[in-house]
């Protein structure tokens, strides 16, 4: 790498990936970032992208397939490519150049990624299973193996493969990668996904053996055991292509065809819903390698009817096993009944470790919670849910399932002993250990929070840790009795996710998946992909407004974040579609029915709305969703669009505070904290009348002991409301509690992650929800201060730090890693009315600073006053606060003079006075 020493390039990306394979875009977007420097004010100027065919010819500075030239810009994430036309499988090589303000230019080292195959044609194997000789659904699944000879020196090979419901790919006895759960579910009837494997280290020029296990995935949805919906697209099948670049230019293709073997395997039973069984005596060692000797049980595979979805290339970060959790403690909680606790609630599956008589089985139940007597409670998560393996009679067995998983913190374990019982009970076999395997995406975390409250950080880590049992090829509710894509999760938990993790390939997915199911009619399911239809009266439960917002509010969200246009573009039409289904079932511009805040607090449990009448947060929802796709509209040039949105929102603001709104009183619809709070953070109330409808709102928490009475809607509202007003006292107020409702009763009744109810510890339900994580958001954006978007008129990233010093806590910090760069901040108290700041923006990037204006005269940066420091200037005055603008770089702000809190603990709270 060459260039100045203040912007260097650190990563590069295609599609925000690593030197990616199996690239099936046209026109691939571009990012870099830089590595951090403690010199300020660093900006970018300008650009220039390389790309080339050659390796060779990248190094020497010659894109002879794209030079985008020398492009004034600060824009260094999500550039499309304008080159030559791309070609399938082919691999390109780029690199960029960047100038800073100064003129002085960096040079970014070699990168490159492959494409994956343009065009159906693309593909010559073919789909390919097992002959079906009945009708019977509990048939073992499939072995398939095909052997192959390379006599001479490979330069590279590639491994296209796509196993519906799901797959292991093995080459020549070996697994071939460490992603599980493989592919993505989907739409089958409209996407089915495919992986690339680079095999060229893996082939043998020799005898080679491609061996594939196929699984059930939610493809195939036989039952047998607990289901959430049974249901097929079709019987298990593979669709397999190998392409050999050899040193002497040519190329050879391997691909499945009925030339292929298959035989029953030793999954006797595998359900997404219901577990896996595991028979060992079934296995056939060596069938995955070359020169094994086949018996009467291999024949040939039949062709398979193709799925009606297209195949498409994976973009999503694979699932992988990503932690593990040992089992040490084993309790007796029934004759031959072990009952292990793994301190942890998660998602995925066991990992055994067992010594027997052949013939001997072993069953494990998972579970959440515990019965009474100790045993295993699967009663709120699916059941029978289990695992069983069946000995071979070796020394030492080891086993994991491979196409299933589930949630659980307790595994029950039937028919093995524990070593310390062993000399008791030696009918039994000898339970060597049994793990925990917890499975989600491999991606890096990109966010950490961090203060001296450990309850808040507690809060925290069950609100991260239910995220993560959650993120699989979508975002599920809940990884085990339904594990579906309800998608009000994906907007209303959308920002506090991005603060943590990077998930822009995924929230793509996602869009790609609701753009599946939607209907006809323009109608946007409840889930998706939607695999459970609700119809009436239950129809409800498939077109709340609130969940089919995602297809407005996650685009939007991605192009505020990541200044990603493609996806408003790609999706404009279909949002359209959405809107317009909406406004054909609405009455005068009201939405009538649909979920409402669903489960929120009040005396009937958890589930429907008791609080606030259902037309008024799907009402709130539909002017949200219009004001943004007005937004879109003006942002990609459609003028006439945007002002028939425009109109179609003052129908609805009107419409909406003429049946809900109650000026004597100050109080929407029924005065819940939901009503109150969506009306004032979603711009449904007119300015003269905030103040009351604000104090309507704290008057209500107030009187409940600063607790919620909203649940999976309006939470995040309640939140924006208050924090939006200068408010985050209370909030901060409200997280202290332990009592019933509130973040502290889950933790305080055991619960490690963050629960379905906000009394689900007691209540029941599921132990592993993320929909109520809200607070999340709050942490990073209002209590730490950190709050960002991409400009897309400057081309850069601009940070807003809007720090809370609320009173009773010493200090906050975070982190969050952007493609630019990394950004954190942390404050910290230094005596009773006294913070210093520490700031960090990454280059290319501006901040701007919300610190008390009657500071200013003491306030110090590095020990000197502030405004005389080097990329440190004064804004502007607002809502009693000086704005700082800084630029890029490091910054220590000290003798930050917060003047006075708000109300004690006890007292009435009141709107403030910048109102």
């Amino acid at each position: 790498m060459i260039g100045c020493e203040n912007l260097n390039i650190r990563d590069l990306l295609v599609e925000n990936q690593t030197n990616p394979m199996g690239i099936d875009c046209l026109e691939p977007a571009f990012s870099w970032s830089f590595e951090e420097s403690e010199v300020r004010s660093i900006l970018q100027s300008a650009y220039r992208i390389m790309v080339s065919a050659k390796e060779e010819n990248i190094h020497e500075g010659i894109g002879d397939i794209w030079d985008s030239g020398k492009v004034d810009s600060r824009r260094n994430i999500n550039v499309l490519y304008k080159g030559q036309d791309l070609k399938s499988r082919k691999r390109y090589f780029w690199k960029v150049q960047v100038w800073d303000q100064l003129g002085n230019m960096t040079e970014s080292r070699p990168a490159c990624w492959e494409m994956g195959f343009l065009s159906q044609s693309d593909w010559k194997g073919k789909w390919i299973q097992q002959p079906i000789n009945d009708s019977s659904t509990e048939r073992p699944l499939p072995l398939f193996r095909h052997e192959f000879i390379v006599n001479k020196p490979i330069d590279r090979a590639r491994l296209y493969i796509c196993g519906l419901g799901q797959y292991e790919l093995r080459l020549n006895g070996c697994k071939v990668d460490d992603r599980v759960l493989d592919p993505g579910w989907t739409h089958y009837d409209k996407a089915c996904l495919y992986s690339v494997f680079d095999v060229t280290s893996q082939v043998n020029v020799s005898s080679n053996c491609i061996g594939v296990m196929l699984g059930n995935g939610f493809y195939n949805v036989t039952g047998g055991r607990y289901v959430k919906f049974k249901g097929s697209y079709g019987d298990p099948k593979c669709i397999v292509q190998l392409e050999i670049d050899y040193t002497d230019g040519t190329t050879e293709m391997i691909f499945s065809n009925t030339a292929w073997l298959t035989s029953p395997g030793p999954i006797t039973f595998s359900c997404i819903y219901g577990g896996e069984d595991y028979d060992a005596r079934l296995e056939q060692p060596g069938w995955d390698q070359p020169a094994y000797t086949l018996d009467e049980s291999w024949q040939h595979a039949v062709e398979a009817p193709s799925p009606e979805g297209l195949l498409k290339s994976q973009k999503v970060s694979p699932l992988k096993i990503m932690k593990t959790f040992t089992a040490s403690n084993f309790k007796e909680v029934k004759p031959n009944v072990y009952l292990v606790d793994l301190g942890q609630n998660f998602s995925g599956w066991v990992n055994l470790e067992v010594k027997g008589t052949a013939g001997s089985s072993v069953k494990i139940t998972p579970a959440e919670l515990l019965n009474p007597d100790g045993t295993a409670n699967q009663t709120w998560t699916g059941s029978p849910y289990e695992f069983n393996y069946i000995l071979k009679g070796e020394e030492t067995e080891v086993w994991q399932p491979k196409f299933t998983y589930y949630g659980f913190r307790y595994l029950q374990i039937e028919g093995a002993v524990p070593l310390g019982d062993a000399s008791e009970k030696e009918s039994l076999p000898l339970l060597l250990s049994v793990e925990g395997e917890m499975i989600y995406p491999d991606l890096q975390v990109g966010g950490s929070f961090e203060s001296s409250d450990e309850l808040l950080n507690k809060t925290h880590e069950i609100i991260n840790w239910a995220i993560l049992s959650n993120m699989k090829s979508l975002f599920t509710d809940c990884p085990h009795r339904e594990k579906l894509g309800w998608l009000e999760q994906v907007h209303l938990m959308g920002p506090a996710i991005l603060y943590n993790y990077p998930v822009e390939p995924l929230f793509t997915k996602i869009l790609e998946d609701i753009q599946d199911a939607q209907l006809d009619n323009g109608m946007v399911p409840t889930t998706a992909p939607e695999y459970v239809v609700f119809e009436e009266p239950w129809d409800i439960f498939r077109h709340s407004v609130s969940w089919g917002a995602t297809y407005i509010l996650v685009p939007w969200m991605m192009y505020q974040k990541y200044g990603n246009t493609r996806v408003l573009q790609e999706h404009y039409e279909n949002m359209k579609r959405y809107v317009e289904f909406i406004l054909e079932r609405s009455e005068n511009y009201i939405v009538k029915d649909g979920l409402g805040d669903w489960y929120d607090v009040g005396p009937e449990g958890p589930g429907f709305a008791q609080n606030t009448p259902v037309p008024l947060p799907e009402t709130a929802m539909f002017y949200h969703i219009v004001q943004v796709l007005e937004q879109v509209s003006s942002l990609i040039n459609r003028p006439d669009d945007a002002t028939h949105y425009k109109k179609i929102g003052k129908e609805i603001k009107d419409a909406y505070n003429s049946l809900f709104f109650h000026p004597m009183t100050g109080q929407y619809a029924t005065g819940s904290q939901a009503a109150n709070a969506m009306s004032l953070a979603l711009g449904l109330t007119e300015d003269v009348h905030k103040p009351k409808v604000l104090q309507n709102l704290l008057d209500d928490i107030h009187d409940r002991g600063f607790h919620t009475t909203s649940g999976d809607v309006a939470f995040r509202f309640v939140l924006l409301a208050l924090s939006q007003n200068g408010r985050s006292d209370i909030i901060y107020r409200m997280t202290r509690n332990t009592d019933y409702p509130s973040y502290g009763y889950q933790i305080e009744h055991g619960a490690t992650t963050l629960t379905e109810a906000w009394d689900g510890p007691t209540v029941g339900k599921s132990q592993n929800h993320f929909m109520l994580g809200h607070i999340e958001e709050w942490l990073y954006k209002d209590l730490a201060g950190l709050d960002y978007e991409f400009d897309q008129r400057e081309e850069m990233y601009k940070f807003n730090f809007h720090p809370s010093f609320v009173k009773g806590l010493d200090f906050v910090r975070v982190t969050h890693e952007l493609y630019t760069g990394k950004v954190r901040t942390e404050w910290v108290k230094v005596d009773q009315n006294k913070y210093k700041l520490l700031v960090q923006i990454p280059a290319n990037g501006i901040g701007y600073i919300h610190l008390p204006s009657c500071s200013m005269e003491t306030l110090k940066e590095a020990g000197y006053p502030a405004l005389e420091t080097v990329g440190v200037e004064l804004d502007r005055y607002e809502n009693g606060c000086a704005i700082l603008r800084v630029s890029s770089g490091l910054y220590e702000f000290e003798n930050i003079q917060v003047s006075m809190f708000k109300e004690e603990e006890n007292e009435h709270p009141t709107i403030p006075n910048t109102f």
